[in-house]
């Protein structure tokens, strides 16, 4: 029978989605397994084969542990809000939801084609009311909370405020933004909008004024993942520094459980490390410094306070409060010049401009409180206001950023410690340094000095020694329409949750997508956007009195809000009282493989962390982290083809101007190759070529050719003939038709293109389709080869030849079962050879598939269904286990070959087969016989022999004795079951 993938992969797809064989069951009293892929964005470009690559694997290991006997959750959803939908609904004026169902349609018939077994009836999409519901739910719960240090954990806001009527902040460790005191009097005499101002100062959910990165054409708060070069990602609009009133989470309060919970996790050592490094935490001192003729104080936190007495001059953020208090009126244009230029840059690319160095002076000096010297005050775009206290005191001598500064700026380096080599110019930061320019701290070695440095700023009173992170808190909310509704009114100016009762808050409809005349965020556009305190519901805006009737927050969540406790909703995707029923959250506990990119691991896993520890702290879940083992998919690239050309002009000597109009020429890869080795004469006579018999005269007569550098433009790869790098010209200038009066330069008349393996993406014209792949190969070989192309976090080129080879392989599995075109398997015992095959296939497998090595599983497939084809194999008790094997890979072709079989269920849920190790003993042993360390012969004998039995046999043999010519051999080595080794 003919191998038709098409028939047999819509055949199963059906069935199983009829049956719903992947349907997840609530049985808790089997073991469970938790699968998950990181939430993906449907956007309106579809899947490219790239995508699935994390998909395939995960659904392999989903499979393998139905097998196994595990109850597998296996899920699948979207991350549905986002500011693609919102920009396309901006420039064409149609709502995002209905672009987004459009998306997730498409989406949907891609991922179902390839035959991932997913339990569909969990889908869940963050931009569903009933879903978001619960993501609102989740922000008044953190708005209703506050971190106690004292137990390490999120409390109610209840028990802050019974602290606050018994002691007011006597005796209160609280993670804040700023150290406030009051007695339980001065609380209990507080008006209620004070109380609420001082609790915003505590809430795990609070708004604040942060300096945020704003994009005015797109109208909206950029996170810094989505800021590159000061420009957008999205668009690529100049992105600037503001300072706004802002949503915020407190993920600093957080900061060293989540170091801490990194220890526990299964994860590449790489991701760890970004998070460890983004957290950033580090000890030291905080330390006050005097400002001359001025009564403010700058504060500083340090982590070599034993440097103190090399400090020569202090640097604050440009958006530092102080700037504005301190900056004499002589210095006032240059610091506003400045502060409006650092405005332009994103924090991360302050950060990271680690070389070039700029400021400006203030005017204004402090005093160092150990040397009494006068150091003078700049700004600087390499002090952060988010980090430590958005100022540092400068010790040129021992920190690189500030040697460069004291460099440009010509301030005094002065050196306080020396090592075993002397402190070079360039020599920064040293720990086994020594301090000895000091009486204070001379010989003392660097925790020595550190310490003595510490206790003697607290004597002074001056700070005190502290742990510092340079993780912030997370800026929760953007000026978008198309995100999740903040559930927040005001009353006289401050904010109030909405009752859980009244979630979802629904996004209101619009007339349009920007932002309002006066500014205000798109819901401001919305005439029913109000809440009615009275009458607890949603009214029209015009109704506003201020009594009962309150504005509702404008802003919307971000993008990460709804995809930080996804993998909570998918254990109980339906339930309207709560996000999941506890007794499912306990059964399903964390994700036990959580497969997706490396770019996520300062963004998502951070927050998702975050979120799921608090809801632990309040008692919703069990446990700390979400996601127990993690496996970052390498990326699939895509092979780019470029077109090179040249544009010529014949130009006057005198005048330089053009007298004929540009010509383009479409140069091949020889002649390209040619010009790059700088025979321009190429170039020039090539473009003779295209001159009329008048112009070519000219250049005689006072006329040049100008040529310009040689460009690339990228090919959509679909505009070459075949698999082949042969362009199809009349196509490329029908795609390009600024091109249509192009001249080509042809090789044996073809144009030949350039290949470049990179990123595979829509905008470099690189992209596959999996649905063609599907089409032509199958999904099963689709499936089989994306594995096959290499270690699953290691990135790899795709090329679609190689379909071919693995489209084959899946024939003769096929073919296995068949006998000239007609099902024939047989009952009779297989032998111990068959045997052989198998359960060597089974142990390279389940050792294969629990290490994530898939593309060697492959090649064992091909290795045992070449071995069985050869002696002809078509035993029941050898091809029913194979295909139980392979059906984690390729689902389809097992699934049809299990039901010829006669088996009346899916081939999901049978057991995985058992290894046993009898069948792969050897009864018998080639050994290769050396003589004076030359192969000689090999001879076959039984498994069962001694060492000393295989030396008696070699010795006898005939072809031995040869050899031997009567002498006795002076050593003998028998390495049993390997080889024998003789000297004569």
């Amino acid at each position: 029978m003919f191998y038709d993938h098409q028939q047999i992969e819509k055949k199963w797809q059906k069935y199983w989605e009829e049956n719903q064989t992947y349907k997840t069951s609530d049985n808790t009293d089997k073991p469970k397994f938790y699968v998950l892929d990181m939430f993906p964005y449907p956007s309106g470009a579809g899947l490219h084969v790239g995508h699935p690559l994390g998909y395939i694997a995960s659904d392999i290991y989903a499979r393998y542990k139905r097998h196994q006997g595990f109850n597998v959750l296996h899920p699948v959803g979207y991350d549905s809000f986002g500011l693609p939908a919102e920009q396309y609904a901006i420039q064409t004026g149609q709502h995002p939801a209905i672009t987004t169902e459009q998306n997730i349609t498409r989406y949907e018939e891609q991922l179902r084609k390839i035959g991932f077994s997913f339990d569909w009836s969990r889908e869940v999409r963050t931009s569903d009311a009933s879903y978001y519901k619960w993501t609102q739910w989740i922000f008044i719960e953190l708005f209703h909370s506050w971190y106690n240090k004292d137990t390490d954990k999120a409390e109610s806001i209840s028990t802050l405020i019974k602290h606050f009527e018994e002691k007011g902040t006597a005796d209160l460790n609280a993670n804040q933004n700023e150290e406030l005191n009051f007695t339980a009097e001065e609380w209990k005499e507080a008006s209620e909008i004070d109380k609420e101002d001082i609790l915003l100062n505590y809430r795990l959910a609070y708004r604040a004024e942060t300096t945020v990165n704003w994009c005015p054409a797109l109208g909206t708060v950029l996170a810094n993942d989505e800021v590159k070069d000061g420009k957008s990602e999205r668009g690529g609009f100049p992105v600037y520094q503001k300072k706004m009133m802002q949503w915020s989470m407190r993920i600093s309060a957080y900061s060293e459980r989540l170091l801490q919970g990194l220890k526990t996790l299964d994860w590449p050592q790489p991701l760890k490390d970004s998070q460890e490094y983004w957290i950033g935490k580090s000890q030291g001192a905080q330390v006050q410094f005097t400002v001359e003729g001025h009564d403010e104080i700058v504060e500083v936190f340090t982590t070599r306070p034993d440097t103190i007495f090399g400090a020569t001059f202090m640097v604050l953020a440009p958006e530092n409060p102080l700037v504005e208090t301190i900056t004499t009126a002589e210095q006032k244009a240059e610091v506003e010049n400045y502060i409006e230029e650092t405005s332009k840059k994103t924090e991360r690319d302050r950060m990271s401009d680690v070389k070039n160095v700029s400021g400006a002076f203030t005017g204004t000096y402090a005093i160092n409180p150990f040397s009494n010297e006068r150091m003078p005050i700049y700004i600087s775009d390499y002090v952060l206001m988010g980090y430590g206290t958005g100022a540092v005191m400068a010790v040129p001598a021992h920190d690189e950023r500030d040697h460069r500064f004291a460099k440009k700026f010509n301030l005094e380096i002065k050196k306080v410690v020396e090592t075993d080599e002397d402190v070079q110019e360039k020599s920064f930061d040293s720990k086994d340094s020594v301090c000895v320019n000091s009486d204070f701290l001379n010989g003392l070695n660097y925790n020595d000095a550190k310490a003595l440095i510490i206790d003697a700023i607290e004597k002074k009173r001056i700070g005190h020694g502290t742990t510092n992170y340079r993780q912030r808190d997370a800026i929760f909310s953007r000026q978008r329409y198309w995100g999740e509704p903040i559930p927040i009114y005001y009353k006289d100016g401050m904010p109030y949750t909405l009752p859980t009762s009244a979630l979802p808050l629904e996004l209101p409809e619009v007339e349009k997508y920007l932002p309002t005349e006066d500014g205000d965020p798109p819901l401001g556009n919305s005439k029913t956007f109000a809440w009615d305190e009275a009458n607890q519901k949603v009214v029209a805006t015009d109704l506003i009195d201020d009594k009962t009737v309150f504005p509702l927050e404008l802003s919307t969540m971000p993008g990460w809000a709804g995809s930080s406790w996804y993998f909570l909703r998918y254990m109980d995707p339906n339930n309207g009282e709560v996000f999941a029923n506890k007794k499912m959250s306990d059964y399903w506990g964390q994700v036990d493989l959580y497969i997706g990119g490396s770019e996520h691991a300062t963004g998502h896993l951070l927050y998702s962390r975050f979120w799921n520890m608090f809801l632990k702290d309040r008692g919703y879940i069990n446990n700390d982290e979400p996601f127990q083992k993690l496996i970052n998919q390498g990326m699939i690239l895509g092979m780019s083809a470029f077109v090179h050309f040249v544009f010529f002009s014949l130009i006057e000597k005198e005048s330089k101007n053009v007298i004929i109009d540009r010509k383009i020429i479409l140069i091949s890869k020889s002649s390209y190759i040619k010009a790059l080795s700088g025979d321009n004469n190429e170039l020039i006579d090539i473009s003779k070529n295209y001159l009329t018999a008048e112009q070519n005269n000219d250049l005689n007569e006072g006329k040049f050719i100008l040529i310009t550098p040689i460009q690339k433009v990228p090919v959509d790869i679909s505009l070459l003939k075949g698999t082949s790098d042969e362009l199809d010209t009349e196509a490329f200038k029908a795609w390009r038709p600024d091109y249509a009066d192009a001249e080509f330069i042809l090789e044996d008349g073809k144009y030949i293109t350039d290949r470049e393996v990179e990123k595979m993406s829509k905008s470099k014209y690189n992209v596959v389709n999996p649905d063609d792949i599907c089409e032509e190969y199958g999904a099963d070989g689709l499936r089989l080869y994306e594995m096959f192309l290499g270690p699953l976090e290691q990135s790899k080129p795709w090329n679609t030849q190689g379909l071919s080879g693995v489209y084959g392989f899946l024939k003769k599995f096929w073919n296995l079962y068949f006998n000239e075109g007609v099902f024939e398997v047989s009952d009779e015992e297989p032998t111990k050879a068959e045997y052989k095959v198998l359960h060597t296939l089974i142990k390279k497998v389940v050792y294969d598939i629990e290490n994530f090595s898939f593309n060697t599983s492959v090649s064992s497939f091909m290795i045992a269904v070449n071995e069985l084809q050869k002696i002809k194999c078509n035993k029941r008790n050898i091809l029913e286990p194979l295909a139980v094997i392979i059906s984690p890979y390729a689902p389809h072709i097992c699934e049809e070959l299990w039901s010829l079989l006669g088996n009346k269920e899916s081939v999901e849920f049978e057991k995985f087969p058992v290894l046993n190790e009898d069948y792969l003993v050897e009864d018998e042993i080639q050994y290769p016989v050396s003589v004076n360390g030359k192969m000689k012969f090999k001879i076959s004998l039984s498994a069962q022999f001694s060492a000393k039995e295989v030396e008696d046999v070699v010795l006898q043999d005939e072809k031995m004795q040869q050899i031997l010519e009567g002498k006795t051999p002076k050593k003998i080595i028998v390495v049993h079951h390997r080889i024998v080794n003789i000297v004569i």
